[in-house]
């Protein structure tokens, strides 16, 4: 394509960047930067007028927009066709109809090349000329930089198009690696894999395809640390298990390979964390508790401490702080994981330990210990498991034995802090070994345990050790709650460097429930746009990290769980279970068997002290799952609630406003008239004014009044009625 502008060149793939004859150009003003970003992510594809301008400003839109987006495409056509014609229409950027699209000519525009590539690698593929195919994937996925459109400012309305852009290279990465560990060629790849896992951090199939490639490239040790990783983010920060991809992944690097994996990488324990800050918000009394246990270890005596609370709680981020202040000191930190999974060793968190104990000490002295139970230990994978260390009682009392000696040996050299994190994945026979050390710890040692009080719950052999450590002189049990709203003010301001107003607080608060780990979420969804403010907070989606790995996991259901996912999310937080399968058409037995789906994969969990009444294992996760629910769809769901409520609470005024609710969020569908007739009956029952907000948070929406919803992350109409006439209008429709 010929241009009076010389030789073009863009790049979104990244940072949006621009040049001409190999001479970088500024994009302009920010909001005309904006729009080329967005016109180039969707090159080839013409976007409308009124599209252009809800992306642009999303509510906020100004009486000139139109005219202000004349001028953007007029400064554009000039920057990339200097030599161009006042008003002429140029050769990239086009009108078309009502609106305007980007057409790039040959290896212009790096969307276009990546998007040309992968059509060819697929193609290859077809044809069996995997060689060739994996030539046009590493090309393809080479190009990018970034995230797309990296370093712009954007509303909530373009995050799709820049999301979904970002999904094709995650694609891509997915095919890229599988090809490459198919053809023996992984480090063909390698870096746009880290890229993407970098980008990506609990997308589960990319993730997978990293620790794959990982593995095949030799790299054993840093697949199996880049796995725990994923899993202790995903179980402390959302209460999820590993999926099946990246249980897959986890079982192919502790395969074969792992008894080749030299010494020193495979019991290599990750160095604690350094401080996230001066101080950790609410959290000062269970720093002075971890302190004042580990004082009693510095001054030679022991320290024992367990902490525990759901995910999400702040648990690793606390004893990373801890650990921090401790290696400060001078003391040696060995932090250990365990971790969950059939192919998980027996064991593994003290091989870990044990290893790494033994680094510590003399050349001369180590070789000593490599003899009798802990050589087993210390032995090929294949031979713990069979190893009468793990079945015989009385070579089990001798591991047992060497490790408490092993400790102290180690603790007369050295001041030692043993962190054991995620102590509820633990198998057996490490809990055992644990309560037999916390028993009999020599002096001059701490030891800080770890473990998720719900999802899953303490199993049998969890509680016996958490029992006997309870009788243990000197042992302090620590439990993390929910932040209160000046803590999460304070966490905001440490995360953000910026301190929210009142009412920003308040409805961050309110989302999170206090819950650390989606403060910071939703508080750096906030500082990237700039504004902490009650409006913004107000405004702020589910944060991508959440919602990705959750519609990852759902993606693997099938049809009839998804269903029902979906209306126990436009229900509430909590719901019933018969309302649930009345809703659904189906009955009680068949809706167990459904939910039980669920709750293996950690979204659902049953109520405390109520087996017939369930609960999202966090509210996000139910705002997650509610936005892949289209608005049409949506508002037939409620509707089939309003009907179910209907049925199940007859006669009960109380639940008025739960169905007034519903029947509003059901729009058009439902019938004004009884719209209108549930709004009514819901006003007359003072009960309904608490129960009709508390229907409205549970969809994502708590309110400051009766018209005026603080946030909307449940797609739902919103209408008037007049209580006093009676009558009823649709003032406003609103999707979010």
């Amino acid at each position: 394509m010929e241009s009076s502008g010389g030789q073009l060149r863009l790049q979104v793939l990244g940072p949006l960047r621009l040049w001409r004859d190999g001479v970088e150009l500024s994009a302009g003003p920010r909001q005309q930067a904006y729009l080329l970003a967005l016109l180039l992510a969707r090159a080839g594809k013409p976007i409308s007028m009124s599209g252009l301008v809800e992306l642009i400003w999303d509510d906020d839109v100004p009486a000139s927009a139109v005219n202000i987006l004349q001028k953007y495409v007029g400064g554009l056509r000039r920057l990339l066709e200097p030599a161009l014609p006042l008003r002429g229409s140029g050769s990239y950027l086009q009108r078309r109809g009502n609106g305007y699209l980007f057409t790039a000519g040959p290896g212009m525009l790096d969307v276009v090349t990546f998007r040309e590539l992968v059509e060819a690698a697929k193609a290859a593929v077809a044809e069996q000329r995997s060689d060739e195919a994996l030539g046009y994937y590493a090309r393809a996925v080479g190009l990018w930089q970034s995230f797309a459109a990296d370093g712009l400012t954007y509303g909530l309305a373009a995050e799709a198009i820049f999301a979904a852009l970002d999904g094709e290279f995650f694609d891509a990465c997915v095919a890229a690696a599988d090809l490459a560990i198919s053809l023996g060629q992984p480090e063909r790849v390698l870096q746009a894999l880290h890229l993407a896992a970098r980008m990506a951090p609990l997308h589960e199939t990319v993730q997978a395809g990293y620790i794959s490639a990982l593995a095949a490239n030799g790299q054993q040790a840093e697949a199996l640390s880049v796995f725990r990783t994923v899993r202790a983010r995903l179980a402390e920060d959302l209460g999820l298990d590993p999926g099946p991809a990246l249980v897959a992944a986890h079982r192919r690097v502790l395969g074969p390979s792992l008894a080749q994996e030299p010494p020193d990488e495979r019991r290599q324990v990750p160095a604690a964390g350094v401080p996230i800050a001066d101080h950790l918000a609410g959290r000062a009394r269970e720093l002075r508790v971890l302190r004042q246990s580990m004082a009693s270890a510095f001054a030679g005596g022991t320290g024992l401490v367990l902490v525990e609370g759901e995910p999400g709680a702040g648990k690793t981020r606390l004893l990373e702080e801890a650990g921090a202040e401790a290696a400060r000191r001078g003391a040696l930190v060995l932090w250990v994981r365990c971790l969950e999974g059939d192919g998980t060793p027996s064991m593994w968190p003290w091989v870990e330990a044990v290893g790494t104990l033994l680094d510590v000490l003399p050349d001369a002295v180590r070789q000593t210990w490599h003899t009798g139970e802990l050589g087993r230990l210390l032995g090929t994978d294949s031979d713990v498991p069979a190893t009468p260390g793990l079945s015989c009682s009385r070579a089990q009392f001798r591991l047992f034995e060497q490790v408490v000696a092993l400790v102290g040996r180690v603790s007369v050299r050295r001041l030692l802090v043993l962190v054991m994190d995620d102590l509820q994945w633990a198998d057996t026979a490490s809990l055992n070994l644990f309560s037999y050390l916390t028993a009999r710890l020599p002096g001059g040692i701490a030891v800080i345990g770890a473990l998720r009080d719900r999802a899953p719950m303490p199993g049998p052999e969890l509680g016996r050790m958490l029992a006997t450590a309870s009788r243990l002189p000197g042992h302090r049990r620590i439990r993390l709650g929910p932040l209160g709203p000046a803590e999460v003010a304070e966490l905001v301001r440490l995360e953000t460097g910026h301190a929210p107003d009142l009412g920003a607080a308040r409805i961050i608060h309110a989302r999170t429930a206090g819950n650390p780990f989606l403060v910071r979420e939703l508080s750096r969804l906030l500082a990237d746009g700039g504004t902490l403010t009650e409006n913004a907070a107000a405004r702020t989606a589910v944060p991508a990290t959440v919602r990705d790995v959750v519609r990852d996991r759902v993606a693997g259901l099938g049809n009839d769980a998804r269903d029902l996912l979906r209306i126990a999310a436009l229900i509430a937080r909590d719901f019933d279970l018969t309302l649930l399968a009345n809703t659904a058409g189906i009955d009680l037995q068949t809706c167990l068997d459904r939910i039980e789906q669920l709750e293996e994969l950690g979204l659902l969990a049953a109520s405390p002290g109520n087996p017939y009444s369930f609960r999202f294992a966090h509210d996000l996760v139910r705002e997650s799952v509610a936005g892949t629910t289209s608005p049409p769809h949506a508002a037939r769901i409620h509707l089939l609630v309003a009907d179910a409520l209907q049925r199940t609470v007859a006669g009960d005024e109380s639940a008025a406003g739960r169905v007034a609710h519903h029947l509003r969020a059901a729009g058009p569908l439902a019938d004004p008239a009884r719209t209108a007739a549930g709004l009514v009956r819901a006003g007359r029952h003072p009960a309904n004014n608490s129960a009709h907000d508390a229907a409205e948070g549970s969809c994502g929406q708590p309110r400051t009044s009766r018209d005026q919803p603080v946030w909307r992350s449940c797609s739902s109409p919103r209408y008037h009625c007049s209580a006093q006439s009676g009558s009823f209008s649709n003032r406003s429709f609103v999707v979010s």
